[in-house]
């Protein structure tokens, strides 16, 4: 017989922090046998409660040797059901965020305005699927007040489980752009999927935080007549101090000034969260090295936020004698049968930039730079010329090794899975 959700959460409230790698236990939690396409978490049950685990939840009845293993039908399914269980309980407000661009920033800027006035718990990094977003409901306790939710996708339907486990209450989309076209089956795709968020708060009576200028947001809000949504403009964003490298930034910045207005945090207050923020982990970072200046935006990629990312970097202007000026642009990835179209764009809009040396790192950015060579279009083959071509980013790490750069603005920009961040230390 498997155990029912009570009973589990019962254990939960009596050992309340919660393991998934038998590498990391943590002492007196609950560990998860979660399944992966390479792993079995079943085989490990035991070595949990070796480790220091009070119990450990399987869904393989063979795994059962011990009375503190606790039999579920689906470990993943009892962590989500788990989650939800906990969130009710606490019963307090919970904002979403998610989107094609942004997400992340807005979260880290939102969570410190709101902790202005409450105690916060929001997402760590980049827990934001499946697993990461019940491990952060679960990380809450009686004294937060507040919690503010991350939520990733790659496909339609994931917002909507995810959104069936945290429950939000108010929600936020920072854009609606062309990132993991390959899962969602395209641009239309990508709207349905991630207007799940906007289903679930219409659907459960919750208001959704809209930027006015936008207007695929604001049509998608108006599309569904129950949902409650409070608008509000970018403009908002005007006058605030902040480190974030990056105009584009402005977005994030505006957003997180309106949902701190809502919940009345202390103007002052809300400037100074916002100012205090650095940002990290190679999202929006602007490095001052020796010999160069680097804007770091290498965690991922895609068209939006690389049109983004280009667009902002043609505004920049030399600082400390820095005249050269670079841009280090990775494959994007996940983006399926449109990635030849897509990076071909993104080389058209980075060669309009004459001032710019271009280094494109990885086999798409390589044949979208073939394709560009038999094209007529005007003054495309001089600006080739002065770009250069890496099949990996070790290969244009030996280069640099080889032909050091020195006195230049250069920007990072490329999908994770491209290793941009590695090169940080070459400058």
């Amino acid at each position: 017989m498997t155990c029912p959700i009570h009973t589990l959460y019962d254990l939960f409230c009596a050992h309340p922090r919660i393991s998934t790698d038998t590498r990391r236990i943590v002492p007196d939690s609950l560990f998860f046998a979660l399944r992966g396409a390479t792993f079995d978490g079943n085989r490990f049950a035991a070595d949990a409660l070796a480790a220091g685990a009070a119990y450990a939840v399987a869904d393989d009845p063979a795994a059962v040797t011990d009375e503190r293993i606790i039999l579920v039908d689906d470990t993943l399914r009892a962590l989500q059901e788990l989650a939800r269980e906990h969130r009710r309980t606490l019963g307090i407000p919970i904002l979403a965020v998610a989107g094609s661009n942004g997400k992340t920033t807005t979260k880290e800027l939102a969570s410190r305005v709101l902790a202005e006035r409450f105690d916060v718990h929001a997402t760590q990094g980049n827990l934001n699927n499946h697993i990461g977003v019940p491990l952060t409901l679960l990380a809450m306790t009686r004294d937060t007040q507040f919690g503010v939710v991350e939520m990733g996708a790659s496909a339609c339907g994931e917002i909507a489980r995810l959104a069936e486990i945290a429950e939000p209450n108010y929600g936020i989309l920072t854009n609606i752009g062309r990132s993991h076209l390959e899962g969602f089956g395209g641009p239309e795709g990508i709207r349905r999927g991630k207007g799940e968020l906007y289903d679930f708060l219409a659907a459960h009576g919750g208001r959704i935080f809209v930027r006015e200028e936008d207007p695929v947001l604001m049509e998608m809000a108006a599309e569904r007549p129950g949902l409650a949504w409070e608008g509000y403009s970018e403009r908002l964003a005007d006058g605030v101090e902040n480190r974030l490298a990056g105009g584009y930034n402005r977005y994030n910045i505006a957003a997180a000034v309106a949902i701190g207005r809502y919940f009345d945090v202390d103007e002052e207050r809300i400037r100074h969260a916002i100012a205090d923020y650095t940002p990290e982990n190679n999202r929006s970072q602007r490095l001052e090295t020796q010999r160069n200046t680097l804007i770091v935006d290498c965690y991922n990629a895609n068209p939006s936020s690389m049109r983004a990312a280009i667009g902002d970097f043609a505004t920049e202007r030399p600082t400390n004698g820095r005249s050269r000026r670079v841009m280090i642009l990775g494959d994007m990835l996940e983006l399926g049968a449109w990635s030849a179209e897509e990076h071909a764009a993104i080389l058209r809009l980075a060669m309009q930039d004459p001032a710019a040396e271009i280094y494109l790192v990885g086999s798409e950015f390589g044949k979208a730079g073939k394709t560009l060579e038999s094209s007529t279009e005007p003054n495309i083959h001089a600006n080739l010329r002065l770009t250069k071509y890496y099949s990996s980013r070790e290969e244009l790490e030996t280069d640099l090794k080889a032909h050091p750069l020195t006195g230049a603005t250069v920007l990072l920009k490329g999908s994770h899975g491209i290793g941009l961040e590695k090169l940080i230390g070459l400058f």
